[in-house]
């Protein structure tokens, strides 16, 4: 048995923007699964700002809706601070796709709200974190095209239905099986002890982050790059969910 087989914490938002220092959560989904038992909390948040069409356009829900019906931000970021914490304190896996900006928004959305953060409840860090867009761009970092959540469902053949993605708990569902079936492409995966992949996850990430960036610089292009922190980034950049290209 490895830690495959054991519970995993699965996290997404969908958001007012790309910002992580100045836009809001919007939804939110925690899902816990062990094995074929699956746990499934929601959150609809009023942000407290209009929610530009743009983003309505991806999540599908409009400001009237999340005014009329959604959770204040601070008593829903602080239960969704609460599970996450208390997994990971106990070892458990909180899984993400480009999981850094939904850790680094509900960061500045926990400290914009006078909660203690996620760092400030984790003494140790916030670890273990697994994210299958860094491990795909590791193992597999020389395959060309676009390693959206879509993507790269269909190139390690987790069924999904399209039209579900961007709500945050059907991307959580599609998350935790593509970690599931990196697994079995790449064995060696689940021999991986979870601190040691944490780690490793956190240097390839620099190291992507800093070869994209130049690669940016070479075009011209300085503002909106990666952030070489992981799985939180510094609060004054502007993580971009554009950026799984």
């Amino acid at each position: 048995m490895t830690w495959l087989d054991n519970p995993m914490v699965g996290f997404d938002t969908e958001t007012t923007g790309i910002s992580t220092a100045t836009d809001r959560i919007v939804t939110a989904a925690l899902i816990t699964r062990t094995g074929g038992d699956v746990s499934t909390r929601t959150w609809l948040i009023d942000p407290g700002i209009p929610i530009p069409e743009r983003a309505t356009e991806v999540h599908g829900i409009t400001t009237e809706q999340a005014r009329q019906n959604g959770q204040r931000p601070a008593d829903a970021l602080a239960e969704i601070a609460e599970i996450l914490a208390s997994a990971l304190a106990s070892g458990v896996p909180v899984v993400g796709f480009n999981v850094q900006y939904d850790l680094s928004i509900l960061e500045a959305e926990l400290a914009r709200n006078g909660l203690p953060t996620l760092a400030e409840r984790l003494p140790g860090g916030i670890r273990p974190i697994v994210d299958p867009l860094v491990l795909d761009r590791h193992l597999d970092r020389y395959r060309r095209g676009k390693r959206k959540l879509i993507d790269m469902c269909e190139t390690y053949g987790v069924a999904v239905i399209a039209d579900d993605l961007h709500a945050a708990d059907a991307d959580v569902l599609a998350t935790l099986d593509l970690v599931q079936a990196i697994a079995v492409r790449y064995p060696a995966l689940g021999t991986v002890e979870l601190r040691d992949l944490h780690d490793q996850q956190v240097e390839a990430h620099r190291v992507w982050a800093l070869h994209f960036a130049s690669y940016l610089a070479g075009k011209g292009i300085t503002n909106d790059v990666p952030s070489p922190e992981w799985p939180v980034c510094g609060l004054a950049v502007q993580a971009s969910s554009a950026s799984t290209f």
